[in-house]
């Protein structure tokens, strides 16, 4: 039988999950693969990593959304191209 996992790190791992849109399992190894970098072992430890790396990715977030945007503006040689896909 599993054992039963701390709120606090649940609820931040899933948060970190939506933010960077990947799955909350995805976000727990991130997580627990820094905090054992980090030589962090207990849950709060480990929730308090999460809860900086929540707070990380939030800051990037909209730099991120920018860089997209201006990525994505087409040429205007190409303003008109329709691919094959």
């Amino acid at each position: 039988m599993a054992a039963p996992q701390d709120h606090d790190y649940v609820i931040a791992c899933s948060r970190l999950a939506s933010q960077l849109s990947i799955s909350i399992a995805a976000a727990r190894r991130k997580v627990d693969t820094l905090a054992a970098r980090e030589g962090v072992r207990d849950a709060a430890g480990r929730t308090l990593v999460a809860q900086r790396l929540l707070l990380e990715t939030q800051g990037m977030g909209s730099e991120s959304r920018q860089l997209l945007d201006t990525l994505l503006e087409a040429v205007a040689e190409e303003a008109n191209y329709i691919g094959d896909d």
